[in-house]
């Protein structure tokens, strides 16, 4: 997968997330999303890859300020990184079904998310989004938290496509 300046991750055990660029650095490599946004040199930088059938992986890589006590990841931040790889997995599936040159403009309407255990902040953890339902300009997912196999944490969340006017609108 190459090298995460900020989370450390260096090299992929999951084949599939492997390779070219993400899709944040494809479709929006300006942007400075806290959580997904490649410009932002201080945010997650969490970096999307499709691995078909509607799947998108990520890896990554906690440091001790993402820590909510000695060890394990601060809820905050896991929520941060569901809603971010969850959107771009949204992302994805309109593009897959209405290709285009630009990634569509979303924002998160609605997003839950169930703490199942702590997180281990030492190894890397494997975000896993898949779409439950898509319609012309919305997307739900749902996305997985995964440390060695374990799954940490869940999360659904809502997309939308917003337009002209909206202040996210062209973001990318």
């Amino acid at each position: 997968m190459g090298s995460n300046p900020t989370s450390g991750t260096t090299q992929s055990r999951w084949p599939a997330v492997t390779g070219d660029a993400s899709l944040q650095e494809r479709f929006a490599p300006e942007g400075r999303c806290f959580g997904c946004g490649p410009a932002n040199d201080r945010g997650l930088r969490i970096r999307s890859f499709e691995a078909g059938d509607g799947t998108v992986l990520a890896e990554w890589q906690p440091r001790p300020e993402h820590q909510a006590f000695d060890g394990f990841v601060n809820g905050g931040i896991l929520g941060t990184l569901i809603d971010c790889h969850s959107n771009w997995t949204a992302i994805a599936a309109m593009l897959a079904a209405q290709p285009g040159e630009t990634a569509p403009s979303t924002v998160t309407s609605e997003l839950s998310i169930r703490f199942r255990r702590p997180t281990p902040s030492d190894r890397p953890l494997r975000l896993v989004g898949r779409v439950v339902q898509l319609d012309v300009d919305r997307a739900t997912i749902e996305t997985t938290v995964e440390s060695d196999g374990v799954v940490t944490a869940t999360g659904r969340a809502t997309f939308v496509a917003v337009g002209p006017g909206h202040p996210a609108y062209g973001r990318w």
